[in-house]
Protein backbone atom coordinates (compact mmCIF):
# COMPACT_ATOMS: atom_id res chain seq x y z
CA UNK A 1 0.00 0.00 0.00
CA UNK A 2 1.79 3.43 -1.07
CA UNK A 3 2.11 5.91 1.87
CA UNK A 4 0.22 9.03 0.97
CA UNK A 5 2.02 12.20 -0.28
CA UNK A 6 3.31 14.76 2.11
CA UNK A 7 2.24 18.35 1.67
CA UNK A 8 3.76 19.94 -0.49
CA UNK A 9 5.41 22.18 1.89
CA UNK A 10 6.98 19.32 3.43
CA UNK A 11 8.26 17.48 0.38
CA UNK A 12 11.87 18.34 -0.32
CA UNK A 13 11.99 21.62 -2.35
CA UNK A 14 13.46 21.60 -6.05
CA UNK A 15 15.37 23.86 -7.71
CA UNK A 16 16.51 23.17 -11.24
CA UNK A 17 16.45 19.28 -10.67
CA UNK A 18 18.52 19.38 -7.30
CA UNK A 19 16.95 19.32 -4.03
CA UNK A 20 17.08 22.74 -2.70
CA UNK A 21 18.93 22.79 1.12
CA UNK A 22 18.51 26.42 1.57
CA UNK A 23 17.39 27.17 5.50
CA UNK A 24 13.53 27.30 5.56
CA UNK A 25 12.19 30.22 6.52
CA UNK A 26 7.83 30.19 7.56
CA UNK A 27 6.58 33.76 7.09
CA UNK A 28 3.10 34.15 9.00
CA UNK A 29 1.26 37.04 7.88
CA UNK A 30 1.02 39.07 4.26
CA UNK A 31 0.89 42.57 5.77
CA UNK A 32 3.38 44.83 4.07
CA UNK A 33 5.80 43.86 6.66
CA UNK A 34 5.81 39.79 5.98
CA UNK A 35 5.65 40.59 1.82
CA UNK A 36 9.00 42.95 2.80
CA UNK A 37 10.38 40.13 5.05
CA UNK A 38 9.52 37.52 2.23
CA UNK A 39 11.53 39.12 -0.43
CA UNK A 40 14.31 40.35 1.72
CA UNK A 41 14.68 36.79 2.96
CA UNK A 42 14.93 35.62 -0.22
CA UNK A 43 17.58 37.49 -1.88
CA UNK A 44 19.41 36.96 1.63
CA UNK A 45 19.44 32.97 0.43
CA UNK A 46 16.58 31.48 2.80
CA UNK A 47 13.92 29.23 1.16
CA UNK A 48 10.74 31.57 2.24
CA UNK A 49 6.96 30.21 2.67
CA UNK A 50 4.31 32.06 3.65
CA UNK A 51 1.19 31.74 5.57
CA UNK A 52 -1.62 33.83 5.42
CA UNK A 53 -5.04 33.35 7.63
CA UNK A 54 -7.05 35.63 4.98
CA UNK A 55 -8.69 34.54 1.54
CA UNK A 56 -5.72 37.30 0.03
CA UNK A 57 -2.17 38.96 0.95
CA UNK A 58 -2.37 42.72 2.85
CA UNK A 59 -3.37 42.08 6.49
CA UNK A 60 -4.44 45.16 7.43
CA UNK A 61 -3.76 46.61 3.45
CA UNK A 62 -6.43 44.06 2.79
CA UNK A 63 -8.89 45.44 0.07
CA UNK A 64 -12.27 44.99 -0.16
CA UNK A 65 -14.20 44.79 -3.41
CA UNK A 66 -17.97 45.34 -3.48
CA UNK A 67 -20.89 46.46 -5.79
CA UNK A 68 -18.32 47.35 -8.32
CA UNK A 69 -15.97 49.99 -5.69
CA UNK A 70 -12.72 49.10 -4.69
CA UNK A 71 -12.16 50.12 -0.50
CA UNK A 72 -8.69 49.82 0.36
CA UNK A 73 -9.04 48.37 3.96
CA UNK A 74 -6.23 50.16 5.92
CA UNK A 75 -3.13 52.25 5.59
CA UNK A 76 -3.73 54.66 2.53
CA UNK A 77 -0.87 57.35 3.07
CA UNK A 78 2.64 56.54 1.51
CA UNK A 79 5.57 58.43 2.64
CA UNK A 80 8.86 57.41 1.77
CA UNK A 81 8.78 55.20 -1.34
CA UNK A 82 12.05 54.55 -1.59
CA UNK A 83 11.85 51.71 1.12
CA UNK A 84 9.46 50.29 -1.42
CA UNK A 85 11.33 50.86 -4.45
CA UNK A 86 14.14 48.95 -2.38
CA UNK A 87 12.08 45.77 -2.76
CA UNK A 88 11.71 46.37 -6.49
CA UNK A 89 15.58 47.03 -6.60
CA UNK A 90 16.54 43.84 -4.78
CA UNK A 91 14.62 41.36 -7.24
CA UNK A 92 16.06 43.23 -9.81
CA UNK A 93 13.02 45.58 -11.55
CA UNK A 94 12.75 49.15 -11.16
CA UNK A 95 9.25 50.11 -8.85
CA UNK A 96 7.83 52.56 -11.63
CA UNK A 97 7.91 50.25 -13.86
CA UNK A 98 5.08 48.06 -11.16
CA UNK A 99 3.74 50.57 -9.20
CA UNK A 100 2.10 54.03 -10.04
CA UNK A 101 2.23 56.48 -7.10
CA UNK A 102 1.34 60.07 -7.19
CA UNK A 103 2.30 63.24 -5.19
CA UNK A 104 -0.53 64.61 -3.60
CA UNK A 105 -0.94 68.15 -3.61
CA UNK A 106 -1.92 69.23 -0.59
CA UNK A 107 -0.92 66.26 1.57
CA UNK A 108 -4.30 66.78 3.51
CA UNK A 109 -7.05 69.22 3.83
CA UNK A 110 -8.49 69.14 7.84
CA UNK A 111 -11.39 70.66 7.95
CA UNK A 112 -12.34 72.78 11.56
CA UNK A 113 -15.77 71.88 13.16
CA UNK A 114 -16.77 75.76 12.30
CA UNK A 115 -16.41 74.93 8.60
CA UNK A 116 -12.96 76.38 7.74
CA UNK A 117 -9.84 74.25 6.19
CA UNK A 118 -6.50 74.38 6.25
CA UNK A 119 -4.46 72.60 3.25
CA UNK A 120 -1.27 71.04 4.54
CA UNK A 121 1.61 70.12 1.92
CA UNK A 122 4.78 71.22 1.80
CA UNK A 123 4.65 74.31 -0.19
CA UNK A 124 5.96 76.81 2.01
CA UNK A 125 4.43 80.01 0.54
CA UNK A 126 1.24 78.25 0.74
CA UNK A 127 1.59 77.38 4.12
CA UNK A 128 2.82 80.34 5.42
CA UNK A 129 0.31 82.57 3.74
CA UNK A 130 -2.25 80.15 5.68
CA UNK A 131 -0.78 80.59 8.61
CA UNK A 132 -0.60 84.04 8.68
CA UNK A 133 -4.43 84.04 7.57
CA UNK A 134 -4.57 82.96 11.24
CA UNK A 135 -1.96 84.27 13.49
CA UNK A 136 0.90 85.94 11.32
CA UNK A 137 3.38 85.54 14.79
CA UNK A 138 3.05 81.93 14.00
CA UNK A 139 4.66 81.92 10.28
CA UNK A 140 8.13 81.91 12.66
CA UNK A 141 6.80 79.92 15.55
CA UNK A 142 6.27 77.28 12.23
CA UNK A 143 9.81 77.75 10.81
CA UNK A 144 11.27 76.98 14.43
CA UNK A 145 8.66 73.84 14.69
CA UNK A 146 10.18 72.87 11.32
CA UNK A 147 14.02 73.07 12.78
CA UNK A 148 13.43 71.34 15.67
CA UNK A 149 11.49 68.74 13.82
CA UNK A 150 14.25 68.56 11.55
CA UNK A 151 16.68 67.88 14.58
CA UNK A 152 14.59 64.87 15.39
CA UNK A 153 14.82 63.58 11.97
CA UNK A 154 18.41 63.67 12.02
CA UNK A 155 18.98 62.86 15.71
CA UNK A 156 15.49 59.73 15.93
CA UNK A 157 15.50 58.60 12.07
CA UNK A 158 18.72 59.23 10.11
CA UNK A 159 20.88 58.29 13.11
CA UNK A 160 18.43 55.50 15.06
CA UNK A 161 15.59 54.85 13.14
CA UNK A 162 17.49 51.16 12.13
CA UNK A 163 19.16 50.49 15.73
CA UNK A 164 17.74 47.35 16.73
CA UNK A 165 17.58 48.18 20.10
CA UNK A 166 18.29 44.92 21.36
CA UNK A 167 20.18 45.91 24.60
CA UNK A 168 19.95 48.00 27.27
CA UNK A 169 23.43 49.08 26.14
CA UNK A 170 21.19 50.32 22.52
CA UNK A 171 19.08 52.66 24.84
CA UNK A 172 22.74 54.10 26.70
CA UNK A 173 24.37 54.60 23.71
CA UNK A 174 20.77 56.45 22.37
CA UNK A 175 20.33 58.58 25.50
CA UNK A 176 22.01 61.94 24.00
CA UNK A 177 20.09 61.78 20.89
CA UNK A 178 17.15 61.31 23.14
CA UNK A 179 17.84 64.52 25.41
CA UNK A 180 18.96 66.53 22.52
CA UNK A 181 15.45 65.54 21.47
CA UNK A 182 14.03 66.05 24.49
CA UNK A 183 12.16 63.37 23.86
CA UNK A 184 10.31 63.15 27.06
CA UNK A 185 7.54 65.68 25.79
CA UNK A 186 4.95 64.79 24.09
CA UNK A 187 4.03 66.13 20.54
CA UNK A 188 1.61 68.38 21.07
CA UNK A 189 3.72 69.48 23.70
CA UNK A 190 6.50 70.90 21.30
CA UNK A 191 3.93 72.24 18.84
CA UNK A 192 2.46 74.46 21.35
CA UNK A 193 5.98 75.74 22.41
CA UNK A 194 6.25 77.23 18.99
CA UNK A 195 2.95 77.60 17.68
CA UNK A 196 -0.20 80.03 19.61
CA UNK A 197 -3.21 79.22 17.40
CA UNK A 198 -5.01 76.24 18.58
CA UNK A 199 -6.39 75.44 14.82
CA UNK A 200 -2.50 75.51 14.20
CA UNK A 201 -1.68 73.60 17.10
CA UNK A 202 -3.88 70.78 15.71
CA UNK A 203 -3.01 70.91 12.01
CA UNK A 204 0.95 70.48 13.36
CA UNK A 205 0.17 67.78 16.20
CA UNK A 206 -2.73 64.93 14.69
CA UNK A 207 0.07 62.84 12.66
CA UNK A 208 0.00 60.18 15.69
CA UNK A 209 -3.68 59.62 15.70
CA UNK A 210 -2.61 57.90 12.34
CA UNK A 211 -0.64 55.46 14.03
CA UNK A 212 -2.75 54.80 17.11
CA UNK A 213 -1.31 57.29 19.42
CA UNK A 214 -2.17 60.29 21.21
CA UNK A 215 -0.63 63.29 20.41
CA UNK A 216 -0.87 64.44 24.14
CA UNK A 217 1.11 61.66 24.78
CA UNK A 218 3.41 60.04 22.66
CA UNK A 219 7.04 61.60 22.47
CA UNK A 220 7.88 64.44 20.11
CA UNK A 221 10.01 62.42 18.37
CA UNK A 222 7.56 61.52 15.84
CA UNK A 223 7.57 65.15 14.78
CA UNK A 224 10.03 64.05 12.25
CA UNK A 225 6.97 63.24 10.41
CA UNK A 226 6.71 66.42 9.11
CA UNK A 227 10.29 66.43 7.85
CA UNK A 228 9.64 62.94 6.01
CA UNK A 229 6.64 64.68 4.31
CA UNK A 230 7.90 68.01 3.55
CA UNK A 231 11.30 66.37 2.02
CA UNK A 232 9.94 62.75 0.43
CA UNK A 233 5.93 63.64 0.06
CA UNK A 234 2.65 62.21 0.50
CA UNK A 235 1.62 59.76 -2.30
CA UNK A 236 -1.02 57.52 -2.96
CA UNK A 237 -0.90 54.46 -5.36
CA UNK A 238 -3.23 54.23 -8.60
CA UNK A 239 -5.57 51.10 -7.90
CA UNK A 240 -5.43 52.07 -4.45
CA UNK A 241 -2.86 51.00 -1.61
CA UNK A 242 -3.66 47.18 -2.47
CA UNK A 243 -2.00 47.89 -6.03
CA UNK A 244 1.27 47.78 -4.17
CA UNK A 245 0.12 44.52 -2.04
CA UNK A 246 -0.55 42.74 -5.32
CA UNK A 247 3.11 44.12 -6.91
CA UNK A 248 4.98 42.98 -3.77
CA UNK A 249 2.85 39.37 -4.38
CA UNK A 250 4.29 39.21 -7.64
CA UNK A 251 7.17 39.66 -6.95
CA UNK A 252 7.05 37.09 -4.55
CA UNK A 253 5.64 34.51 -7.31
CA UNK A 254 8.39 35.36 -10.03
CA UNK A 255 10.90 34.05 -7.00
CA UNK A 256 9.01 31.17 -6.51
CA UNK A 257 7.58 31.96 -2.83
CA UNK A 258 4.40 30.19 -2.14
CA UNK A 259 1.57 32.16 -0.28
CA UNK A 260 -0.52 29.72 1.35
CA UNK A 261 -3.74 31.33 1.96
CA UNK A 262 -6.61 30.34 3.90
CA UNK A 263 -4.37 29.06 6.33
CA UNK A 264 -4.00 30.29 10.08
CA UNK A 265 -0.67 29.54 12.00
CA UNK A 266 -2.09 28.53 15.47
CA UNK A 267 0.93 27.74 17.21
CA UNK A 268 4.66 28.26 16.78
CA UNK A 269 6.22 24.99 17.92
CA UNK A 270 9.30 25.74 20.33
CA UNK A 271 12.17 22.97 21.29
CA UNK A 272 14.51 24.14 24.13
CA UNK A 273 13.89 27.34 23.35
CA UNK A 274 14.14 27.66 19.50
CA UNK A 275 11.55 28.41 17.02
CA UNK A 276 11.08 25.09 15.20
CA UNK A 277 8.56 25.49 13.14
CA UNK A 278 4.53 26.29 13.03
CA UNK A 279 1.33 24.25 13.32
CA UNK A 280 -1.57 25.30 11.06
CA UNK A 281 -5.40 24.93 11.86
CA UNK A 282 -5.78 21.88 10.28
CA UNK A 283 -3.36 19.93 12.55
CA UNK A 284 -0.37 19.87 9.85
CA UNK A 285 3.47 21.09 11.14
CA UNK A 286 5.24 22.89 8.87
CA UNK A 287 9.15 22.55 10.26
CA UNK A 288 11.61 26.02 10.43
CA UNK A 289 14.90 27.08 10.76
CA UNK A 290 13.16 30.81 11.81
CA UNK A 291 10.00 32.19 11.56
CA UNK A 292 8.94 35.25 11.06
CA UNK A 293 5.49 36.68 12.67
CA UNK A 294 4.25 39.63 11.04
CA UNK A 295 1.05 39.24 13.13
CA UNK A 296 0.39 41.61 16.06
CA UNK A 297 3.15 40.91 18.43
CA UNK A 298 1.05 40.78 21.58
CA UNK A 299 -1.40 38.04 20.18
CA UNK A 300 1.71 36.20 18.77
CA UNK A 301 3.03 36.03 22.13
CA UNK A 302 0.07 35.20 23.80
CA UNK A 303 -2.10 32.85 21.46
CA UNK A 304 0.70 31.49 19.43
CA UNK A 305 3.87 30.56 22.23
CA UNK A 306 3.27 28.14 24.64
CA UNK A 307 3.47 30.22 28.37
CA UNK A 308 6.52 27.99 28.89
CA UNK A 309 8.36 29.71 26.62
CA UNK A 310 7.59 33.02 27.34
CA UNK A 311 9.98 34.53 30.41
CA UNK A 312 9.86 38.42 29.04
CA UNK A 313 6.34 38.73 27.08
CA UNK A 314 4.38 36.60 29.88
CA UNK A 315 0.57 37.41 30.22
CA UNK A 316 0.95 39.77 33.08
CA UNK A 317 3.54 42.06 31.06
CA UNK A 318 1.04 42.06 27.74
CA UNK A 319 -1.65 42.84 29.88
CA UNK A 320 -0.21 46.19 31.18
CA UNK A 321 0.55 47.83 28.44
CA UNK A 322 -0.53 50.76 26.85
CA UNK A 323 -2.03 49.76 23.57
CA UNK A 324 -3.08 52.09 20.25
CA UNK A 325 -6.32 53.00 20.28
CA UNK A 326 -9.11 51.12 18.05
CA UNK A 327 -10.63 52.07 14.46
CA UNK A 328 -13.85 52.17 13.56
CA UNK A 329 -14.06 52.38 9.59
CA UNK A 330 -17.08 53.29 7.50
CA UNK A 331 -16.59 52.09 3.84
CA UNK A 332 -19.11 53.54 1.23
CA UNK A 333 -19.95 53.80 -2.41
CA UNK A 334 -21.85 56.50 -3.67
CA UNK A 335 -23.43 57.28 -6.99
CA UNK A 336 -22.88 60.56 -7.49
CA UNK A 337 -19.29 62.66 -7.18
CA UNK A 338 -17.65 64.45 -4.66
CA UNK A 339 -15.52 66.59 -6.76
CA UNK A 340 -14.69 69.26 -3.76
CA UNK A 341 -13.32 66.54 -1.68
CA UNK A 342 -10.09 65.90 -1.80
CA UNK A 343 -8.26 62.86 -1.69
CA UNK A 344 -7.33 62.85 2.23
CA UNK A 345 -9.05 65.06 4.37
CA UNK A 346 -9.73 65.84 8.08
CA UNK A 347 -13.01 66.76 8.91
CA UNK A 348 -12.73 67.72 13.26
CA UNK A 349 -15.46 67.40 15.57
CA UNK A 350 -15.96 70.05 17.94
CA UNK A 351 -13.34 68.74 20.51
CA UNK A 352 -9.19 67.57 20.13
CA UNK A 353 -8.13 67.61 23.86
CA UNK A 354 -11.16 65.87 25.57
CA UNK A 355 -12.14 63.73 22.88
CA UNK A 356 -8.55 62.62 22.97
CA UNK A 357 -8.65 61.97 26.23
CA UNK A 358 -11.63 59.80 26.02
CA UNK A 359 -10.51 57.69 23.51
CA UNK A 360 -6.92 56.86 24.76
CA UNK A 361 -7.49 57.60 28.72
CA UNK A 362 -10.61 57.02 29.84
CA UNK A 363 -11.45 54.30 26.76
CA UNK A 364 -14.79 55.90 26.61
CA UNK A 365 -16.89 55.77 23.13
CA UNK A 366 -18.23 59.40 22.83
CA UNK A 367 -20.74 60.52 21.17
CA UNK A 368 -18.81 63.26 19.44
CA UNK A 369 -15.59 62.02 17.01
CA UNK A 370 -13.46 63.49 14.37
CA UNK A 371 -12.57 61.73 11.36
CA UNK A 372 -10.24 60.72 8.43
CA UNK A 373 -12.10 61.19 5.44
CA UNK A 374 -10.56 58.93 2.13
CA UNK A 375 -11.80 59.45 -1.30
CA UNK A 376 -9.25 57.58 -3.49
CA UNK A 377 -11.87 58.11 -6.62
CA UNK A 378 -9.83 62.01 -6.54
CA UNK A 379 -6.92 60.90 -7.97
CA UNK A 380 -7.89 57.61 -9.49
CA UNK A 381 -11.73 57.24 -11.11
CA UNK A 382 -11.47 53.10 -11.83
CA UNK A 383 -11.84 52.14 -8.57
CA UNK A 384 -15.36 53.46 -8.64
CA UNK A 385 -18.32 52.61 -10.94
CA UNK A 386 -18.20 55.97 -13.82
CA UNK A 387 -19.82 58.74 -12.17
CA UNK A 388 -19.54 57.52 -8.60
CA UNK A 389 -16.94 57.62 -5.54
CA UNK A 390 -15.50 55.78 -3.52
CA UNK A 391 -14.93 56.77 0.60
CA UNK A 392 -14.17 55.40 4.01
CA UNK A 393 -14.44 57.36 6.81
CA UNK A 394 -12.11 55.78 9.23
CA UNK A 395 -12.97 57.48 13.25
CA UNK A 396 -10.41 57.06 15.80
CA UNK A 397 -12.44 55.13 19.26
CA UNK A 398 -11.06 53.42 21.67
CA UNK A 399 -9.91 49.53 21.56
CA UNK A 400 -11.76 46.39 23.48
CA UNK A 401 -10.66 47.64 26.73
CA UNK A 402 -13.94 50.44 26.45
CA UNK A 403 -16.45 47.14 27.17
CA UNK A 404 -18.20 48.69 23.95
CA UNK A 405 -20.50 46.16 22.46
CA UNK A 406 -19.94 46.91 19.04
CA UNK A 407 -22.56 44.22 17.51
CA UNK A 408 -25.14 46.27 19.27
CA UNK A 409 -24.14 49.68 18.30
CA UNK A 410 -22.39 49.71 14.83
CA UNK A 411 -25.13 50.50 12.90
CA UNK A 412 -25.96 53.43 14.64
CA UNK A 413 -22.29 54.60 14.65
CA UNK A 414 -22.15 53.74 11.28
CA UNK A 415 -25.32 56.16 10.69
CA UNK A 416 -23.97 58.80 13.34
CA UNK A 417 -21.13 59.33 10.88
CA UNK A 418 -23.31 59.67 7.75
CA UNK A 419 -25.19 62.26 9.76
CA UNK A 420 -22.14 64.03 10.17
CA UNK A 421 -20.33 64.06 6.90
CA UNK A 422 -23.98 64.67 5.34
CA UNK A 423 -24.35 67.83 7.68
CA UNK A 424 -20.59 68.90 6.26
CA UNK A 425 -19.12 67.93 3.71
CA UNK A 426 -21.27 65.00 1.79
CA UNK A 427 -24.61 66.93 1.00
CA UNK A 428 -27.66 65.01 1.02
CA UNK A 429 -24.93 62.09 1.50
CA UNK A 430 -27.35 59.32 2.97
CA UNK A 431 -29.35 59.49 -0.43
CA UNK A 432 -26.84 58.37 -2.38
CA UNK A 433 -25.05 55.44 -0.33
CA UNK A 434 -25.44 52.92 -2.63
CA UNK A 435 -22.52 50.53 -1.01
CA UNK A 436 -21.73 50.06 2.70
CA UNK A 437 -19.74 47.84 4.84
CA UNK A 438 -17.76 48.75 8.60
CA UNK A 439 -15.27 47.12 9.84
CA UNK A 440 -14.88 47.98 14.02
CA UNK A 441 -12.12 47.26 17.04
CA UNK A 442 -14.25 43.71 17.52
CA UNK A 443 -12.99 43.20 13.66
CA UNK A 444 -9.45 44.12 14.31
CA UNK A 445 -9.59 40.77 16.99
CA UNK A 446 -11.48 38.70 15.40
CA UNK A 447 -10.09 39.16 11.73
CA UNK A 448 -6.66 40.33 12.09
CA UNK A 449 -6.05 38.59 15.65
CA UNK A 450 -5.12 42.51 16.90
CA UNK A 451 -4.84 42.44 21.00
CA UNK A 452 -7.80 44.34 22.03
CA UNK A 453 -9.04 45.21 18.62
CA UNK A 454 -6.00 47.57 18.58
CA UNK A 455 -4.80 48.79 15.33
CA UNK A 456 -1.13 49.42 16.22
CA UNK A 457 -0.09 47.41 19.04
CA UNK A 458 1.54 49.19 21.68
CA UNK A 459 0.72 53.44 21.99
CA UNK A 460 4.22 55.03 20.45
CA UNK A 461 4.72 56.38 24.14
CA UNK A 462 8.49 56.97 24.83
CA UNK A 463 8.14 53.90 27.38
CA UNK A 464 6.49 51.87 24.79
CA UNK A 465 8.98 52.90 22.02
CA UNK A 466 12.52 51.46 20.71
CA UNK A 467 13.37 48.76 23.35
CA UNK A 468 10.81 48.80 25.01
CA UNK A 469 8.54 47.87 22.24
CA UNK A 470 8.42 44.21 21.16
CA UNK A 471 11.86 43.35 20.11
CA UNK A 472 12.92 42.13 16.25
CA UNK A 473 14.55 39.44 17.53
CA UNK A 474 12.55 37.76 19.91
CA UNK A 475 13.50 38.39 23.47
CA UNK A 476 12.37 35.09 23.99
CA UNK A 477 12.67 32.67 21.67
CA UNK A 478 15.59 31.95 19.40
CA UNK A 479 15.24 32.24 15.63
CA UNK A 480 11.99 33.68 16.17
CA UNK A 481 11.72 37.35 14.82
CA UNK A 482 8.60 39.81 14.25
CA UNK A 483 8.29 42.49 11.80
CA UNK A 484 5.28 44.84 11.38
CA UNK A 485 2.94 48.00 13.15
CA UNK A 486 3.38 46.13 16.33
CA UNK A 487 7.11 45.70 16.88
CA UNK A 488 10.25 48.15 16.58
CA UNK A 489 10.37 50.78 14.79
CA UNK A 490 7.25 51.11 15.26
CA UNK A 491 3.18 51.48 12.97
CA UNK A 492 3.06 52.99 9.91
CA UNK A 493 3.80 51.92 6.19
CA UNK A 494 7.66 53.37 6.44
CA UNK A 495 8.49 51.84 9.76
CA UNK A 496 6.46 48.81 9.01
CA UNK A 497 8.86 48.29 5.90
CA UNK A 498 11.82 49.17 8.05
CA UNK A 499 11.29 46.60 10.48
CA UNK A 500 11.57 44.00 7.67
CA UNK A 501 14.35 45.85 6.66
CA UNK A 502 15.73 45.59 10.18
CA UNK A 503 15.42 41.59 10.00
CA UNK A 504 18.83 41.72 7.69
CA UNK A 505 20.57 43.14 11.00
CA UNK A 506 19.35 40.55 13.20
CA UNK A 507 18.37 37.06 11.12
CA UNK A 508 21.33 34.47 11.18
CA UNK A 509 23.22 34.20 8.01
CA UNK A 510 21.93 31.25 5.65
CA UNK A 511 26.02 29.52 6.09
CA UNK A 512 25.12 29.41 9.73
CA UNK A 513 22.49 26.53 9.31
CA UNK A 514 25.05 24.52 7.30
Amino acid sequence: MNAPTPPLWLQPAVVDGRADTRPRAVIIGSGFGGLAAAIRLSVKGYQVQVFEKLDMAGGRAYVHRQDGFTFDAGPTIITLPHLIEELFTLCGKHMKDHVDLRLMAPFYRIRFDDGTHFDYSNDDAAMHAQIAALNPADVQGFQNLMQASERCFELGFQELGMVPFESITDVIKALPNLARMQAWRSIHSLVAQHIQHPKLRIVMSFHPLLIGGNPFSVTCIYSLIHILERRWGVHSAMGGTGAIVQALVNLLQERRIPIRYNTAVTRIQVDQGTATGVVLSSGEVVPADIVVSNGDAAWTYQHLIEPQHRRHWSDQRIAKGNYSSGLFVWYFGTNRQYTDVPHHMMVLGPRYKGLLQDIFKNHKLSKDFSLYLYRPTATDPSLAPTGCDTFYALSVVPNLSSGTDWAAISEAYRDAIATVLQDSVLPDLKQHVVSSKVSTPQDFQDRLWSYKGAGFGLEPILLQSAWFRPHNRSEDVKNLFMVGASSQPGAGVPSVLMSAKMLQEVVPHVDAFH
